[in-house]
């Protein structure tokens, strides 16, 4: 018997992974879509995605819903903002906690400290992975707006 070539040794290892991998393969359960009931609009989004133990965020921003803008004190929308994306979690049966990545857009960088004093408030162990994204205008004349993906732990 001939000893087998590396090209035929290289797709047999192909093959076996490929076996093992859809053998192992789930199909997931049907995405469930979140919406906040305060939520009036018909937006083509939705505040949030789970699928399976993954919840995808949907871009917020820190409304005042008595006057439909930002507020004037920054660390307030900051605080809107986030208790918005908090109760999207508890929605899903998450906390803060439970987010592993979020992105912050925010047209005037400055404004870093600010919202970074508020941020670690809402978390008890340690902070997601994030990034802080200098951006042009944001809808509304908002400060930021924050998107997010969490897992159930």
């Amino acid at each position: 018997m001939k000893p087998w070539s590396f090209k035929q040794l290289a797709i047999g290892a192909a093959l076996g992974g490929l076996l093992t991998v859809s053998a192992g393969f789930q199909k997931s359960e049907a995405p469930r879509y979140i919406t906040l009931p305060e939520r009036t609009d018909d937006r083509p989004y939705s505040n949030a995605v789970l699928v399976g133990d993954t919840l995808y965020l949907s871009g917020a921003i820190g409304i005042d819903p008595k006057t439909g803008k930002p507020p004037a004190d920054v660390k307030e929308e900051v605080k809107i903002v986030l208790d918005s994306m908090k109760r999207r979690l508890e929605m899903a049966g998450m906390t803060m906690d439970d987010l592993v990545s979020v992105q912050v857009f925010c047209p005037n960088l400055e404004r870093y400290d600010e919202f970074n004093a508020v941020y670690r408030t809402y978390f008890k162990e340690h902070f997601p992975a994030r990034g802080f994204i200098g951006s042009g205008p944001l809808l509304a004349e908002s400060n930021f707006e924050i998107m997010g993906v969490a897992v159930k732990r």
